[in-house]
């Protein structure tokens, strides 16, 4: 069957009654849209939906749009789908055979409604064929009104793929491109290396955010799942049971002084407000064991009624509990009180729980796994697994990948932990992150609503929790992503290790120039880094310092003596400072006070400690011939030479790698038919190792 004739009489290339998807994997039993459906392509049951839509954004709307326009938006969207379709190449295109995904086609379609809009208020064509290029030039300057330059690019994207595939449209597509001879950038004038747009999340949000996560993962978290698999027990073991046999198990339970009675507290918010007394009736009778609960403690009726007088006179002499735990976590409040980190864990509050669990265990997988929001919602229940010898999570990475590939990210263990803990709430058969409660009016998850609701949530119940204000403000996963590529940036080999965690396509040894963006440094988090370096470092000299004082060996070589010599003066000061009664304290503050004053410059390593100074650089060996880039503070790292500087600290610490280094090169030594070059170097290098510990016996 052709397509119906358009409206200048030429038929469609495609037909009404072909599948619109031909090249993309369908799901069993999937009855794809056809191409003459002009109102709605549904791709719900069709194609795999990503975990993080809802079904209502896997479809593409083809309704707002004119007669012509109409078939243009089908055509557009079946190319796309289908680059290879016999009747495209007919005519002359060769496009590339991977098809675009459906937000992409969704998106060009929505840029396709744009264009109508516009052109119905400026009173041009239907047909987009017949602007003049001004006309889409003016609609440009309308889109950068309106949108930001880089969500302007699409728009002369999908202004130019209608030149590009002209032959193709029913209606010749644009005769001429707007913008010959220049790319979407070119036209935006918009530079390869601007700035990523993503910002970081300040330092005074993201700690108190990670904080209160893990605080509810690792600590209220097995309180919560504590609760759910008793409120369950309960449930499963509650039957509908005679009148009679019910009172005895009421009274049964009533005189055991062991039961307490479960009792709202006053402020509670999941109370029923048309309550007339504090018990929890529907809790009371699921602990002992009965299913009517409105039948069993009936104020209308008189074994009712005797029933509630027993249950109310034990709730006044204070034999109680608010809520299903009676031992939930006690941790100290803002007003310097203690107490359970929530007041009254009922089944009510059990679901709100819930959800806070789990949006807490997205929060911190997200922060912590620099993973996309598509590839932690992909995270299945059985998805932590060890990848090269270390714990990883597999999930599906989406992004420029059409074939869907498993990957790996390597995470620690509490990303572990978080990730068990939202497997255990999830209702899904699968997924790790769904909803948490079958009956869930919302059974889909949005990203973004979880990290806001966690933080009000937080927020809302800290007087309570103890846990940390965290600052109001918009956050979105990429956020997370972003701020933990910044924060790695200063380790060494960290732009490969963050581009393999971030999945960029690999330029430059598993890195681009986006995973440098991702890494550029935040002028909000400058003063933070700079101060917590500082204070580790100062944290790692006082325990020299310590050791020192106890008469341990701190290192060799000259660099350690002037470490000591430093800390011995540092004691003398103290001693006069005590003998002169300028110290008001005589404890070691004394000399951790001066040994702040004292200008003492250690940066400490795996191999050895340097001294170097950067007013006096003088003995430094790494300086000596060198030229030191312009701007440069501090040795140059990769000329380090730990056994003959006289600035260098060989401390007890290091020697095991040392001496592993040793053993290692001679074996290397040791293998037959060595090449003469290859032995040489490694002559070479065991003597540097061997003047290295030579130092530690001298």
């Amino acid at each position: 069957m052709s397509g119906q004739p358009a409206p200048s009489g030429r038929p469609s290339v495609f037909a009404d009654d072909e599948p619109v998807l031909q090249s993309l994997p369908l799901l069993p039993r999937a009855r794809p849209p056809l191409f003459g459906e002009t109102q709605t392509w549904d791709f719900n049951d069709v194609l795999r939906r990503p975990a993080r839509l809802v079904p209502g954004q896997w479809r593409l709307t083809l309704m707002q749009l004119t007669e012509v326009q109409n078939l243009l938006a089908r055509e557009l969207a079946m190319i796309e789908f289908n680059p290879r379709h016999p009747k495209i190449l007919a005519r002359g295109l060769h496009l590339q055979p991977r098809p675009r995904k459906v937000g992409t086609v969704q998106r060009h379609v929505g840029i396709l409604r744009a264009l109508a809009t516009f052109g119905a208020g400026e009173g041009l064509p239907q047909d987009f064929g017949h602007w003049s290029t001004a006309d889409f030039h003016r609609y440009l300057t309308d889109r950068r009104e309106h949108l930001d330059l880089t969500a302007v690019r699409p728009h002369i994207l999908t202004i130019k793929l209608l030149h590009r595939l002209a032959p193709a449209l029913t209606h010749g597509g644009l005769t001429a491109d707007p913008w010959p001879g220049q790319t979407g950038a070119q036209v935006l004038e918009l530079s390869r290396n601007r700035p990523l747009r993503t910002p970081v999340i300040p330092p005074q949000t993201w700690f108190p955010l990670i904080h209160s996560a893990w605080t509810y993962i690792d600590t209220f978290g097995p309180d919560i799942l504590r609760a759910r698999a008793y409120w369950r027990d309960l449930q499963a073991t509650a039957r509908p049971v005679p009148l009679p046999e019910a009172r005895q198990l009421c009274e049964k339970w009533l005189a055991d002084p062991s039961h307490r009675i479960p009792v709202w507290l006053a402020n509670d918010m999941t109370r029923n407000k048309n309550a007339t007394t504090t018990v929890n009736w529907s809790v009371l009778a699921a602990m002992i064991g009965v299913a009517q609960p409105t039948t069993v403690f009936a104020a209308t009726a008189p074994h009712g009624r005797q029933l509630r007088a027993r249950a109310e006179e034990l709730a006044a002499e204070g034999r109680t509990q608010s809520g299903l735990l009676c031992d939930l976590t006690q941790v100290d409040r803002p007003d310097g009180t203690a107490g359970p980190w929530c007041m009254s864990l009922y089944p009510q509050r059990l679901w709100i729980e819930f959800t806070a669990l789990r949006n807490a265990a997205l929060v911190f997988v997200t922060a912590l796994s620099m993973m996309r929001d598509s590839e932690v919602r992909e995270i299945l229940k059985d998805s932590v697994v060890e990848h090269y010898g270390s714990p990883a999570v597999k999930s599906t990475l989406h992004k420029l990948t059409p074939n869907l590939p498993v990957k790996h990210w390597w995470i620690i263990e509490p990303v572990a932990q978080a990730i068990q803990t939202a497997a255990e709430l999830s209702v899904h058969d699968t997924l790790a992150f769904a909803s948490v409660q079958a009956k869930s009016p919302i059974a889909h998850l949005d990203s973004c609503q979880a990290i806001t609701s966690f933080l009000q949530h937080v927020n809302r119940h800290r007087d309570i929790t103890g846990l940390p204000a965290i600052p109001g403000q918009k956050l979105s996963p990429h956020m997370f992503r972003r701020t933990m590529a910044m924060l790695t940036r200063d380790f060494p080999g960290s732009e490969i290790a963050v581009g393999m965690q971030l999945k960029h396509a690999a330029t430059r040894a598993l890195a681009n120039t986006t995973t440098q963006g991702y890494t550029e440094p935040s002028p909000a988090w400058a003063s933070h880094l700079t101060t917590a370096i500082s204070e580790r470092r100062f944290e790692q000299l006082k325990e020299l310092f310590d050791a020192d004082g106890r008469g341990e060996n701190i290192g060799y070589g000259p660099g350690a003596d002037q470490l000591r010599g430093a800390f011995a003066t540092v004691r003398t000061q103290a001693e006069h400072l005590r003998a002169n009664q300028k110290a008001r304290r005589g404890d070691l503050r004394v000399e951790y006070g001066l040994l702040r004053q004292v200008h003492l410059t250690v940066r400490f390593g795996k191999l050895n400690h340097c001294t170097m100074d950067e007013a006096n650089p003088v003995g430094a060996k790494c300086l000596e011939d060198a030229v030191v880039p312009q701007g440069h503070q501090g040795p140059l790292i990769d000329r380090c030479q730990p056994a003959r500087c006289a600035r260098s600290i060989i401390a007890p610490a290091h020697l095991p790698i040392w001496t592993a280094e040793r053993a290692s090169i001679q074996d290397l030594l040791a293998t037959p038919r060595l090449p003469a070059n290859r032995r040489k170097q490694l002559t070479e290098q065991l003597n540097e190792v061997d003047h290295v510990l030579r130092r530690t016996t001298s």
